[in-house]
């Protein structure tokens, strides 16, 4: 059955080339930041709004049940995004025709045979699973592990703040016990990078550690009840074995702060102390515990399967610099068919991130229509990133275009076009050159760039440029800004609460058209601007990023 029956190519290829082309000034430059003002510009304009909008009512329409990753709806989606590449002229730029074919399995931990056991002397306690301990399934084998335990505060160094909880600590053969925030002398992104699983645990398995057991964040839990267990539930992971970043981690739980009292019995310091400590802001002891751990953490794989990136490319024109790549990416993937919530089971995901695609397409047929630029311009359509950023991951290990001559990565993830565009939260403003290029664009196009606002959140190191940044390459991502006690701040946060990954992410929503346009300008500045710059992208000297070597 043809789901986009009625979306035909010329409709969706309502173009806002010819409304750039009469930007253009004489010279043959391109200065995408002059506002149409003439009736021909702005029915051009409306075409635009029209044209963003028509992609998004394929992608977070009913029919596609949110994009799951891996189910015939996403690859209905995949079959979207690739006719409308084809239509706007791209080269396919994927390992077959426009698919880059990303392997993944679904795994969860078996209950049944698996086991939770503390130990004291000749006492053994056993915990239930899925309320008083979670096991997860992510694990290097199903045989039985027994080892002490040590309390290793946070369990990561960033030496470059000073910061190092595992100096002195000895963990040779025993099981970390970690709280999972972050102290507050690291700050911003470096906050996120090192206390996601994978660098907490390459920081833990250095230090000798063969399992982790963490207990929930303690400055999270202030002033509200603790968020519940997830319980025994699926996770999706890739195939590939070289992309496994927790490899050699025998033992992976989670203690809420009810369970996780006993373990500091009869140890130097309590679990009140610590809290305390934590909430405060002040260092953490590092000790051992007088428990040891029994555990056991069977696996059952409930399915492989394949979803594939979908990769164009829009060659440049310059004969060296052609051989350079600036990446834009969003992707496609949601949540697919879950709980009902008010009637409603499917995820949409018309903000995350149907939107992002949308822009992307435009984008995409806006430069091809345009001046072409001199580096040449990657397209992706990423899979599986509310499974972990898996898809960006797998593209980022295994580029279609040789990695180090990726220059730059720009990434649209739920940019959330709800109020007027007025202001560009810009996330990674201040590591690399690419803020003055940011800042550059919007200011051709009347937007004002803020850093961003909530940096608890470190949303720079929470999706897909994450995983180019790991390889030394500078990135950027994107949210519509606001000022403090504003409509558009309530609006951000009502959206947040009461619909990021909820049914009513969906086409019913207030969505801004006029404002996605307007950001899908700026966009285009900012990108034109980099491909044809004469010098990379650099990190700053001071930013931490310039520290990881390109590869």
């Amino acid at each position: 059955m043809n789901l986009f029956r009625g979306y035909t190519a010329t409709m969706l290829l309502v173009t806002t080339s010819a409304l750039f082309a009469q930007q253009r000034p004489a010279s043959g430059g391109y200065d995408p930041g002059i506002r149409p003002t003439t009736p021909a510009t702005l029915r051009q304009e409306k075409e635009a709004e029209d044209a963003w909008f028509g992609h998004l009512k394929v992608l977070a329409g009913d029919e596609l049940k949110g994009r799951l990753t891996g189910t015939p709806d996403f690859i209905h989606a995949v079959e979207y995004v690739e006719s409308q590449f084809k239509a706007i002229g791209l080269k396919p730029a994927g390992k077959d025709g426009f698919r880059q074919a990303v392997g993944f399995r679904t795994v969860t931990t078996d209950v049944d045979h698996s086991s939770f056991q503390l130990a004291r002397g000749g006492d053994v306690q056993a915990l239930k699973l899925g309320t008083e301990v979670v096991l997860n399934p992510h694990v290097q084998d199903s045989n039985p592990v027994e080892a002490s335990t040590v309390f290793a505060g946070y369990g990561f160094a960033v030496p470059s703040q000073g910061f190092d909880d595992l100096q002195g600590v000895d963990l040779h053969g025993k099981i970390a016990i970690v709280f999972a925030g972050s102290p507050p002398s690291v700050h911003g992104p470096l906050k996120a990078y090192f206390r996601t699983p994978a660098e907490r645990w390459k920081a833990l398995k250095g230090a000798g550690a063969i399992g982790l057991i963490t207990i929930p964040e303690p400055r999270q839990l202030q002033g509200g009840p603790q968020r519940a267990l997830t319980g025994v539930r699926p996770f999706t992971l890739l195939t590939d074995p070289e992309l496994d970043a927790l490899s050699g981690l025998r033992l992976s739980a989670t203690l809420p702060i009810a369970s996780a009292q006993v373990l500091f019995a009869g140890s130097a310091h309590s679990l009140d102390e610590l809290l305390s400590l934590a909430k405060n802001g002040q260092p953490l002891p590092k000790f051992p515990l007088a428990v040891s751990v029994r555990a056991t953490t069977a696996t059952h794989e409930l399915s492989r399967f394949e979803a594939p990136n979908v990769v164009a490319l829009l060659e440049g024109s310059d004969r060296k610099l052609k051989h350079e790549y600036v990446v834009l990416s969003a992707h496609l993937d949601h949540l697919g068919v879950g709980r009902a919530v008010d009637g409603d089971s499917i995820y949409n995901g018309a903000m995350d991130n149907a939107a992002g695609v949308a822009s992307l397409l435009e984008t995409a047929k806006a430069l091809a229509k345009g001046s072409q630029p001199k580096r040449s311009i990657l397209f992706l359509a990423l899979t599986g990133e509310e499974e972990g950023e898996l898809g960006s991951q797998f593209f980022a290990r295994y580029p279609t275009v040789p990695r180090k001559q990726i220059v730059a990565e720009l990434n649209m993830d739920m940019y959330l076009p709800i109020f007027p565009l007025r202001f560009l939260e810009v996330q990674g403003l201040g590591e690399s050159t690419l803020g003055n290029d940011a800042r550059a664009a919007a200011q051709l196009n009347d937007i004002e760039v803020q850093f961003d606002k909530q940096p608890d959140e470190n949303r720079f190191i929470r999706s897909d440029q994450a995983s180019f940044v790991k390889y030394g390459i500078p990135a950027l991502a994107f949210k519509f800004g606001w000022l403090p006690d504003t409509p558009e701040q309530k609006a951000f946060n009502d959206w947040i609460k009461n619909r990021y990954h909820r049914p009513s992410d969906d086409l019913e929503q207030p969505i801004d058209k006029a404002a996605a346009v307007q950001f899908d300008h700026v966009l285009l500045t900012l990108i034109t601007r980099v491909a044809n710059a004469t010098a990379k992208p650099g990190w700053y000297p001071e930013s931490f990023f310039s520290t990881i070597p390109r590869s």
